[in-house]
């Protein structure tokens, strides 16, 4: 008797070298049955299936790649055999245009070489202090707010923080204010990225929708402020010790030359989008996950208070914290805000024993490894000690992979990785954060994942 499957489905029986999957509807495939719970269907796929997989999304196929060895076959072994996928890079490219998020081959090695230097630790530190500060200037609010028993959406107040602080890393400027012209072009950018993303059969750009329009409108000012910056800079020379005038200090090797502004704004474009939204929603799970395990905040609070002692953290403390850093790790393997990534194939390969066609398009799921059970104990359990050195010496690589790897690996995890933990040092010490009782939890998983219904937490002050 076949095995029945997700919604009644009945899984194709592999050839010699393709890899197995669901049968799916005649002319859609699983596009349905994807498209409702990405996240849910990608574990369900792995479970089913095994660790190379494949599905049909309407004509084509989409390749599942959900073991560590396959993974690092992708984007490190072969890793010159994978390009971008193209369906996502060109949402990406909407709003960053050519840059290294969205760039391969030599214009993406040259610019990774010149914006490397920009991200050593040493350069990091000098934002450590903003870091805290901003969030401190957040808590200042918070008792405000705990004073008057309301309740707020934390995960805005991340996505609120992290933009700021990334704002005035970046220009110097504070971009949080959702009134101001740039916060509101930020988040049209954001809304309309999640539309092109899920939705099977999007309007072209130049249609005139109302939702295009917008879009549009919404970056021309943000263009407009940007390359405003850009000009006062270079005429005045000014160096504002932020990252847009590292950017305007670099300088190729060979030719000497510098980046144009198209090429500034492109990549101070990329920054601020890859450097707020995914440490926002880092913070908001661990908030989350926090609320649900007091034994685990009863030992994070006991780290700070012994290494801090109420005062604020700086970047000089974060090596005294390891328990502080393994909470961030562990929220981001249960909830990895990348928590798909993509490429496509140029030549034909072979992946876990089968065959992978020349211009296929694959998947690989961090959300899905993360909690593979052969590489992870209890992997639906929140349990920041598996982070420990003992624990995770012998883990396979790419079982563990939230910002990518080899030659693409994030050129700011580092930057990411400080301030999250700067952020949750700094409000922990302040405050306990409760889930309101009944609030939904749900996954939103578009480009990034997010808590769908947000989070509505109460503020209890620590005393």
């Amino acid at each position: 008797m076949a095995r029945t499957t997700l919604e009644g489905q009945v899984p194709i029986k592999p050839t010699r070298r393709d890899p197995p999957g669901p049968r799916g509807h005649f002319l859609f495939g699983v596009l349905r049955e994807y498209a409702k719970e990405p996240a849910t269907y990608a574990l369900w796929q792995a479970r089913e299936f095994g660790e190379v997989s494949r599905a049909r999304f309407g004509p084509n196929y989409l390749y599942f790649v959900n073991s560590p060895a396959g993974v690092k076959h992708i984007l490190q072994d072969n890793q010159r055999n994978y390009g971008r996928n193209q369906f996502a890079n060109d949402i990406l490219k909407l709003f960053v245009g050519e840059s290294l998020l969205t760039t391969e081959g030599d214009y993406w090695l040259r610019q990774r070489r010149l914006m490397q230097p920009m991200f050593h630790r040493q350069r990091i530190a000098s934002f450590g202090r903003l870091m805290t500060e901003k969030t401190e200037e957040m808590l200042g609010e918070w008792e405000q707010a705990a004073g008057e028993g309301r309740v707020l959406d934390v995960a805005e107040e991340m996505m609120r923080l992290t933009l700021k602080i990334m704002g005035l890393a970046l220009f110097s400027a504070d971009l949080s204010d959702e009134t101001s012209q740039f916060g509101q072009a930020v988040k049209v950018g954001r809304d309309y990225f999640d539309y092109r993303n899920g939705t099977l059969f999007p309007l072209p750009l130049w249609v005139p929708t109302r939702r295009n329009r917008s879009f549009r409108a919404g970056m021309a000012r943000t263009d407009a402020i940007v390359y405003d910056i850009i000009r006062e800079r270079r005429r005045t020379g000014e160096d504002a010790g932020d990252l847009l005038s590292m950017l305007m200090e670099v300088r190729d090797e060979e030719t000497r030359e510098g980046m144009t502004d198209l090429q500034l704004r492109n990549e101070v474009m990329t920054m601020l989008m890859a450097g707020h939204d995914t440490t926002s929603n880092t913070l908001s799970w661990t908030f989350y996950l926090l609320s649900q395990h007091p034994q685990v905040v009863e030992k994070l609070r006991a780290e700070l208070a012994q290494v801090l002692n109420g005062r604020a953290p700086d970047i000089d403390d974060l090596h005294s914290l390891p328990y502080t850093k393994m909470v961030i790790e562990e929220a981001m393997r249960l909830y990895p805000p990348a928590w798909v990534m993509g490429r496509q194939s140029i030549e034909a390969d072979e992946i876990g024993g089968y065959t992978i066609p020349a211009g296929a398009s694959l998947a690989f799921y961090p959300y899905v490894i993360h909690r593979h059970p052969d590489h992870w104990e209890e992997p639906e359990r929140f349990n920041p000690e598996r982070f420990t050195p003992e624990r995770s010496q012998g883990r396979a690589k790419y079982a563990y992979f939230p910002f990518g790897g080899g030659p693409h690996l994030c050129i700011g995890n580092v930057f990411a990785m400080t301030e999250a933990q700067l952020i949750l040092a700094t409000v922990a010490q302040r405050f306990n954060l409760a889930l309101v009782p009944g609030h939904p939890i749900e996954l939103e998983p578009l480009i990034t994942l997010r808590p769908k219904h947000g989070l509505k937490m109460t503020l209890h002050p620590v005393r």
